[in-house]
């Protein structure tokens, strides 16, 4: 095993792709002679050439339809949005052409399009700039769209991205391109779909992906030292979702909680509480309990930031009302 950080699990997975695959090629703004807004591709230019890390100008609309036209000419091409919240600028393309193009075409067409790109609040962006949309374009049928908490998950799932034959929105959470975790030195993959029991337990399932895992780890260390044994379970996938591992816990510890580190109305885990209080209502021994972010703009204010943030101790105040633990 070899520790590394979770930008270069991602560079990794990157570069094994362009080794391999002379279809690879990547573009996106700032990703060539600066290396990325995050130094996801620092080195690439080069390594490779301008003909496949390509600087595009400011124009996601341009560059996210130009991947399209790529992908579903043959190429398999890796689009980097600078941040999650720009993807609104090219949700005409990713939600009405990505996703849909190959439903639409009887199969004649394919868009094995790779899209990244840094999403979450907690790094003082402000509101523009802090917003994950993952959970938006996890609803777009003929997406696949993921999202790693740590290297080991970043480096298996951007491996089984750059195989898939529809278009994959690949969120990474700007809060943790720099926490290590160890890796394998063996090649493996993580297929989509698989969620990850990141801690077992017995009294309560405690659900969430991405940086929400650092907050439900916090919490249930702190249910442990009051004896409160917490099962921790990423989701790691939010389209397609894993709802059988979800299952089988609750039908364990008959209590759920589910956070969102994006805001709480609308998030992912409205869905997931939802499809769990269809399918699971006759094991819970109370309602699915939902905790996120505060719903105003995210504040550029470090403290004001915080403030609004899921914290671990909202997730135990959350469980202390409504499971008394």
């Amino acid at each position: 095993m070899t520790e590394i950080i979770f930008r270069e699990a991602i560079k990794r997975g990157l570069a094994e792709a362009l080794d391999s695959n002379p279809n690879v090629f990547i573009m996106g703004e700032d990703i060539g002679e600066y290396g990325g807004a995050y130094a996801v591709t620092d080195g690439f230019l080069a390594k490779y050439g301008p003909e496949r890390i390509i600087d595009t100008p400011i124009s996601e609309a341009a560059f996210v339809g130009a991947g399209i036209g790529a992908a579903a000419a043959g190429l398999r091409p890796v689009v980097e949005l600078m941040s999650m919240s720009f993807a609104l600028v090219a949700f005409d393309q990713i939600v009405n052409m990505a996703a849909n193009l190959r439903y639409m075409s009887g199969g004649q067409i394919e868009v094995p399009l790779l899209i990244r790109a840094p999403t979450g609040a907690g790094v003082q962006l402000g509101a523009t700039h802090s917003q994950s949309f993952e959970t938006w374009m996890a609803e777009v049928p003929g997406m696949r769209c993921v999202c790693p908490s740590n290297p080991y998950d970043a480096l298996g799932l951007i491996r089984t991205a750059l195989k898939e034959r529809n278009p994959v929105l690949f969120a990474e959470p700007a809060l943790l391109y720099g926490v290590r975790g160890e890796v394998p030195d063996h090649y493996y993959e993580i297929p989509f779909g698989s969620a990850n029991v990141q801690r077992a337990g017995e009294d309560v399932t405690l659900i969430s992906y991405g940086a929400g895992m650092r907050v439900l780890d916090a919490a249930a260390s702190e249910l442990e030292a009051k004896g409160v044994s917490a099962e921790v379970i990423d989701l790691r996938s939010l389209s397609p979702v894993d709802y059988d591992t979800l299952l089988t816990s609750i039908e364990k510890t008959n209590r759920v909680l589910a956070l969102d580190t994006g805001r709480r109305r609308g998030g992912m885990m409205a869905e997931i509480a939802a499809e769990l209080q269809e399918r699971a209502v006759e094991w819970l021994d109370g309602p699915v309990v939902r905790v996120g972010a505060e719903d105003v703009p995210w504040p550029y204010n470090r403290g004001l930031e915080q403030e609004s943030y899921p914290q671990p101790a909202d997730v135990l105040a959350a469980l202390n009302k409504h499971y008394g633990l």
